[in-house]
């Protein structure tokens, strides 16, 4: 995976130049519409920051009662409260360390949630057909998500969705991302457009950019 977690600069200028190109290209064969969503985060995780601000604070602290203080508890206990400021600090800026104290169904539970909650904030609920899809990617628990309107869901069904999140995520862990990204994308476009083909006075009802958000409040 990049070693970038700034949904900003996750693809470059170009690459989100070429991404929107391709969405143009397969919303011009069907009436579906695709969204892309990349985010830092999908959750705060502050019982992630607190736990790694504990274990680390009380690591630090344990290192130095045995050295300099003959492993006093009674230097161990006030060391461990001072050096939780500090530890929890750290956790929360070094967003690799923060990674190691969330657990998987956690990290999986909070994209499916960000992914929702995009899927309404963003309107994909509001198409006519209800033939929206997003692609939403978050980079803190390297997991895609992709999340269809019930128009789709009617003649597609999840299952044949499933597989695009996984090639999508396998991509991004290989440094392919922006490939990976559209061929997925193209892949759907090629499914709806036998199910969803483009019908006259189609109109584009959302937009083609690449949507960043650093991270979830």
């Amino acid at each position: 995976m990049k070693h970038r977690l700034i949904a900003s600069d996750f693809f470059s200028e170009e690459e989100k130049k070429r991404i929107e190109a391709t969405i143009r290209n397969v919303e011009s064969r069907t009436i579906g519409e695709v969204v892309v969503i990349v985010v830092g985060s999908s959750d705060p995780y502050v019982e992630a920051e607190l736990l790694g601000g504990v274990l680390l604070g009380s690591l630090l602290s344990f290192v130095l009662t045995v050295l300099f203080f003959h492993s006093s508890i009674w230097s161990f206990v006030p060391m461990s409260f001072i050096f939780f400021f500090p530890s929890e600090w750290i956790v929360r800026k070094v967003i690799p360390l923060k990674a190691l104290f969330i657990k998987g169904v956690r990290k999986e539970d909070a994209v499916r949630k960000r992914a929702i909650s995009a899927f309404y904030e963003h309107g994909l609920y509001k198409t006519k057909k209800n033939t929206g899809v997003l692609f939403l990617l978050s980079l803190l628990e390297r997991k895609v998500w992709i999340l269809a309107d019930k128009g789709i869901h009617e003649k597609i069904g999840q299952e044949s969705l499933n597989q695009f999140p996984l090639i999508v995520s396998q991509g991004i862990r290989d440094g392919r991302s922006f490939d990976a990204l559209c061929g997925a994308i193209q892949n759907i476009g090629e499914i709806l457009s036998k199910h969803f083909p483009m019908a006259p006075g189609d109109t584009n009802e959302l937009p083609e950019d690449v949507i960043t958000e650093e991270g979830s409040s």
